[in-house]
């Protein structure tokens, strides 16, 4: 889901940036091995420490790898922007984050019903 997430925010940018000279269109590269990355990245959202009353983070949470991937065209400025591929890899990303939640709620759906008594 982090990894999901992270790509909706890149994918966020390239739009943002849709009229800026000379961008270049990003996205993440994608892990072959999730558990993986996982372990190393861990997502992009880290703990802040806002109130000396608070326990602070254990560390720093890295980011996962972003990568050149300029779209089918390139404008004369040099964007290589097309925001209708950067709209159809959102609505992707999308899917396959509602995916990964409808299988997360199916799982918890089958622990609680492991976990209750017989004959309820």
């Amino acid at each position: 889901l982090s990894w999901l997430d992270e790509r909706q925010r890149v994918i966020a940018q390239n739009v943002a940036n849709s009229d800026t000279p000379g961008y270049a269109s990003r996205d993440l590269n994608q892990p072959t091995d999730f558990a993986r990355a996982l372990a190393e990245g861990g997502g992009g959202v880290r703990m802040v420490r806002t109130s000396a009353m608070h326990i602070a983070p254990a560390g720093q949470t890295a980011r996962f790898e972003t990568r050149a991937a300029p779209d089918s065209e390139t404008t004369l400025d040099g964007n290589s922007v097309v925001v209708e591929e950067q709209m159809l890899k959102m609505a992707e990303s999308r899917m396959a984050y509602d995916a990964a939640i409808g299988f997360y709620q199916k799982s918890m759906q089958m622990l609680r019903m492991a976990a209750r008594p017989p004959g309820r």
